[in-house]
């Protein structure tokens, strides 16, 4: 029984190291090739090949960040960029899920509002600004129904293309097991098209970040993130608008990483659709 127990011991320090090893492999090929960026942009800041102003190295950067976080600038600028994306993409999905779900489920809202969607969708973003402006004025407003308008596009085609790429057979099997309509959709058609419709997501928010950061200047909000960038650039602060890229960056990575794949794990990954 000892000896048993023993080998148990053996047995579980050997898993839990090996667990500890596959975490911390896996964090080294996350780090890797932020290691090689940052060794390469320092390498290019020590030769002097752009002016320091405008191409700052790396602590210079980093001085920018701390100095702005201490002085409760950048938590400002950050927290009514959020409220902005958060509010505009919130739109973005459920209204692009529901008009997706319409297009794949009816023939009639495919062919009335497909066309549509291809018109407005390849579109710049921006360039829809200045309509939104007059229409809606300036401030808040304005860039939350500009970046709900903007990222629905994506939302609204992949989701379409989810719906219409669930297996005829699934289907036909749950209607001849008697199902509903109400439980064809909850239980066939929303999980066939969940890869698409998290898919779909990801870019509406790709797309929420881009048309936004623009936005915020246009739209002479008093705060947010695209507005120090744009006001940094005036005054010639490369470092302060590298540190303002950096946070938006690292916002997308923690959106990507707490949100949609912890979503992806519970849903689609958790069912066996993708590994």
């Amino acid at each position: 029984m000892q000896g048993a127990d023993a080998d148990s011991r053996v047995g579980l320090l050997a898993g839990s190291s090996s667990a500890a090893e596959s975490r911390w492999r896996a964090a080294a090929r996350t780090a890797f090739p932020f290691i090689v960026v940052g060794a390469l942009w320092e390498l290019v800041a020590g030769l002097a090949i752009f002016p320091p102003r405008l191409f700052p190295p790396l602590e210079v950067v980093a001085s920018a960040f701390v100095r702005l976080t201490a002085s409760g600038v950048l938590p400002h600028h950050v927290l009514d960029t959020l409220l902005r994306l958060v509010a505009g993409f919130a739109l973005a999905a459920v209204v692009g899920v529901v008009i997706g779900i319409a297009m794949g489920r009816s023939r009639l809202a495919e062919d009335t509002l497909l066309p549509l969607v291809s018109i407005g969708a390849p579109i710049p973003g921006i360039a829809y600004a200045p309509l939104f402006l007059l229409w809606f004025g300036l401030g808040n407003v304005s860039a939350v129904l500009l970046v709900g308008f903007v990222s629905a596009f994506p939302v609204i085609f992949n989701t379409w293309t989810g719906v219409k790429a669930v297996k005829e057979i699934w289907v036909r099997a749950a209607l001849a097991m008697g199902a509903d309509d109400r439980r064809l959709f909850a239980k066939v058609i929303l999980p066939g098209a969940l890869p698409y419709i998290l898919t779909g997501l990801r870019l509406g928010l790709a797309q929420a970040w881009r048309i936004l950061v623009g936005v915020e200047m246009l739209a002479a909000v008093p705060w947010g993130l695209g507005w120090m960038i744009f006001g940094a650039r005036e005054f010639l602060n490369t470092d302060v608008m590298l540190a303002g890229v950096a946070v938006i960056g690292v916002i997308g990575l923690g959106l990507e990483k707490l949100v949609f794949q912890r979503l992806e794990n519970y849903t689609v990954v958790r069912w066996g659709m993708m590994t």
